[in-house]
C-alpha cells in the first residue's frame, strides 16, 4: 500500500452560511466516504476539515535567516484549501477511484507521500 496526500478544495464563501443542520450532513457525508473506502480496500489514516484562509499565517524565507511573518494565504484564489485526508491505496488509480467519491463540491488534488524513511 502506498499513501496518497488528498487535498479538499473550495469556495470559502460557500461555508460561510453554513447551518449546524448543513455541518451535521457534511459529517455524515464524510463519514459515510470514510466506510466507502474502508470497503473498497483503503484506509484513511489521517484527515481533517482546516479553518478559513483569514484566519492562516504565512512563514517564508526560513533558509534567510532572517524569515517574514504574514497574515492570511500567500496567494489569492477562489477555491482555497479546505481540508484533507491521508488514505493507503494500493496504487493511483485507487487513489484516484477514491478522490471521485469524494463528498466536495470543489476539487481534490491526489499526491502520493513520499516515503522519506526508506521503507
Amino acid at each position: 500500500m502506498a499513501q496518497y496526500m488528498y487535498m479538499i478544495f473550495g469556495d470559502e464563501s460557500e461555508m460561510a452560511n453554513v447551518t449546524k443542520e448543513d455541518w451535521a450532513l457534511m459529517l455524515k457525508a464524510h463519514n459515510e466516504f470514510a466506510e466507502q473506502v474502508a470497503k473498497l480496500g483503503g484506509t484513511i489514516t489521517n484527515g481533517d476539515a482546516l479553518a478559513p484562509t483569514a484566519v492562516a499565517t504565512t512563514v517564508r524565507g526560513q533558509s534567510t535567516g532572517s524569515p517574514s511573518v504574514t497574515d492570511g494565504p500567500f496567494v489569492e484564489t477562489k477555491e482555497a484549501l479546505g481540508g484533507f485526508y491521508v488514505i493507503d491505496a494500493k496504487d493511483l488509480d485507487e487513489a484516484i477511484a477514491f478522490a471521485k467519491i469524494s463528498p466536495t463540491n470543489g476539487g481534490v488534488e491526489v499526491r502520493p507521500v513520499v516515503d522519506t524513511v526508506g521503507g
